[in-house]
């Protein structure tokens, strides 16, 4: 009986011209301020002193924490899932334990002789040269902030979005995400092709959802005037929570 045993594989090496992209156009959501300014800065009163505690516990007088200024602005949130699928052949070599007195064997019509083996053992072998045919898939739903890292859902809000998130962003000029942000983040943890690829039958990059979510942020300035220690509060513009 002969022994199967497979060896490393060649590996080549191509370019991405293969790779078959089908990506869904990005949404942009915009949620509304369902707070008044008055009620942020109210929100802001009564955890001011927190800034300045110190120890945890150890907090100056309300009438010495000075309210200075206050600041709306959005921080983005990338909600995007991808999946990459490809289809391919490696190279392989193939090794076929032969009995010591064989002298020739004949496979497809081709003919190999026996060498001794390499492995020190005492008995003969032909190698046989090929291909395999495997397929891989990768999927990744992510949930990224404006830095490409995992975000802290519980810090996106459920809110009402505006109508017109164009017109909003261009109010408030709010500094929108590149136009490839969430593909290339994606597509750089899933889309890997194997090491040991050799050829390519089907590669296929796919975005199924991307979206964009702006939620306002309001950040608001105080300064203990007995030390003259200034530090920023942010509270969420949906909830008024402490972030």
């Amino acid at each position: 009986m002969t022994e199967l045993v497979s060896t490393n594989p060649i590996v080549t090496s191509l370019d991405y011209s293969s790779l078959k992209e089908k990506i869904v156009k990005r949404k942009t959501i915009v949620h509304e301020v369902n707070l008044d300014p008055t009620m942020i800065r109210l929100s802001g009163e009564k955890l001011k002193l927190q800034l300045f505690a110190k120890f945890g516990f150890f907090k100056p007088k309300s009438d010495e924490i000075q309210f200075i200024s206050s600041e709306l602005y959005y921080e983005p949130y990338v909600v995007i899932n991808g999946k990459y699928f490809i289809d391919y052949f490696r190279k392989c070599t193939y090794s076929i334990k032969i009995d010591e007195e064989v002298k020739e064997v004949v496979l497809f019509e081709k003919t190999f002789h026996p060498n001794s083996s390499s492995s020190g053992k005492k008995h003969m072998k032909i190698e046989i040269n090929g291909e395999e045919r495997l397929t891989s898939e990768a999927k990744a739903f992510m949930v990224l902030d404006k830095d490409g890292k995992k975000a802290i859902i519980d810090k996106i809000q459920s809110a009402p979005s505006s109508k017109n998130p164009k017109t909003v962003i261009k109010k408030f000029k709010i500094k929108e995400l590149p136009k490839n942000f969430e593909i290339n983040l994606v597509k750089n943890k899933i889309a890997k092709r194997p090491k040991n690829f050799s050829r390519i039958i089907t590669e296929i990059f796919e975005v199924s959802e991307r979206t964009v979510i702006y939620t306002p942020r309001f950040k608001l300035h105080y300064k203990n005037t007995k030390t003259n220690e200034e530090k920023i509060l942010v509270l969420d513009g949906v909830t008024s929570q402490k972030l």
